[in-house]
């Protein structure tokens, strides 16, 4: 009996010959044992075969061979042909030879199926597909403009009121364009056309209010800017200078109401806020003629001819200044009169004649005088005031 030890079946065995331990985790493979491995496989015989390079001409013969009965698989034997050959057969058929009647016209027809291809003997016209998009809008002819001028801006150019009031009348209905009713926004009109506002209108447009207001230097006239306030935060009832022929203060005073005009944080003076876009179109409105008074202290050396330059002829921003009215009261104050109002305006003529502003007061817009309105008070437009 020979002394070879036993093995015990499904345990690799190492080459010391003692048993490897099974792994209890370890899965078994199907189609065996709890423990038993999977048999290797057996080379193959033939080496595999290589994907390498072969003839075209080659690989159409090996499937016609594996046909039974060696027939053919159907395909011409000219789709065969590689494809330098196939297009010469159908160039020669195309230009002649035998059998080029049906043949040359399917060859037509592909041409004329390729995109971007069309056919050179006909007209271009015949040529155009029909499922093409038509011209777009803007090679049609122009149309007709639309006749007469919005009646909303035939009423802000009238002095009627604001644009926004305009639209806000129209939409209420209060709104007459030559005896009609006119409530659709966008209506236009004929610019001779007679515009007439209703009873309505007329008393909304008395309810809105315009104030007169000392402003203090640090106050913004609009938006606020870092470290300022705009000025409308002083009209509160404590600060309202009242009398027998003014209205009482109310919240709903402050609603839309917006400076007419600007004045520089560094100045002082009359600042106009108003509710009623008529106020405010006559005084910053496009051909506003209304006249601005200021006093200005001045300190420096006035260059020579330095005064009639600001009377006229002074450029800013590359553009001429209109006319202007500046006469000295005293050795340090000068007074000005304008019908304009740039940014900082005063400011940058004194700049350009050698002098620097180290004071600025506005006393006077139109016929409205701030008078003695103390700083810092306000009060309401009286009726028999106007700018």
């Amino acid at each position: 009996m020979s002394d070879t030890r036993r093995k015990t079946l499904g345990l690799p065995v190492r080459a010391d010959g003692e048993q490897r331990p099974v792994n209890p985790r370890r899965k078994p493979v199907r189609g065996t044992g709890s423990v038993g491995r999977r048999p290797p496989v057996a080379a193959s015989a033939e080496p595999p075969v290589s994907a390498d390079k072969t003839d075209w001409r080659k690989k159409s013969q090996a499937k016609r061979s594996d046909r039974p009965g060696g027939q053919s698989s159907g395909v011409p034997s000219d789709k065969l042909k590689p494809p330098s050959a196939r297009n010469k057969r159908n160039d020669d058929r195309g230009t002649g030879g035998k059998g080029n009647g049906g043949d040359s016209k399917r060859s037509q027809r592909s041409q004329l199926s390729e995109p971007g291809r069309r056919d050179e003997s006909k007209p271009r016209s015949e040529n155009q597909n029909p499922s093409a998009p038509t011209p777009l809008a803007g090679n049609l002819p122009d149309a007709a403009p639309p006749v007469g001028i919005r009646v909303s801006k035939l009423m802000a150019s009238r002095g009627l009121c604001s644009r926004r009031e305009a639209d806000d009348f129209i939409v209420r209905g209060w709104v007459f364009v030559d005896g009609e009713r006119v409530s659709e926004l966008g209506t236009r009109a004929d610019p001779s056309a007679k515009i007439t506002l209703d009873a309505q209108a007329r008393a909304a447009q008395q309810r809105l209010m315009t104030i007169l207001l000392h402003k203090p230097v640090a106050y913004v006239s609009g938006q606020p800017e870092p470290g300022c306030q705009p000025a409308v935060v002083l009209i509160r009832p404590e600060n309202q200078r009242t009398s027998s022929d003014t209205p009482l203060f109310h919240a709903s005073h402050l609603k839309g109401l917006a400076p007419a005009g600007r004045l520089d944080v560094d100045s002082t003076g009359l600042l106009v806020l108003t509710q009623d876009g008529r106020v405010a179109r006559r005084l910053i409105g496009e051909n506003s003629k209304v006249e601005k008074e200021y006093l200005v202290r001045v300190e420096g050396q006035l260059i020579d001819n330095g005064l009639a330059l600001l009377n006229h002829g002074l450029l800013l921003d590359g553009k001429p200044l209109k006319p202007a009215r500046v006469e000295w009261l005293n050795d340090d104050q000068l007074r000005f009169i304008l019908n304009e109002g740039r940014k900082r305006q005063i400011r940058r003529m004194c700049e350009l004649v050698g002098l620097r502003v180290t004071g600025l007061k506005r006393v006077r817009i139109g016929t409205v005088r701030l008078g003695d309105l103390p700083v810092g008070k306000w009060r309401y437009l009286r009726e028999n005031e106007m700018f």
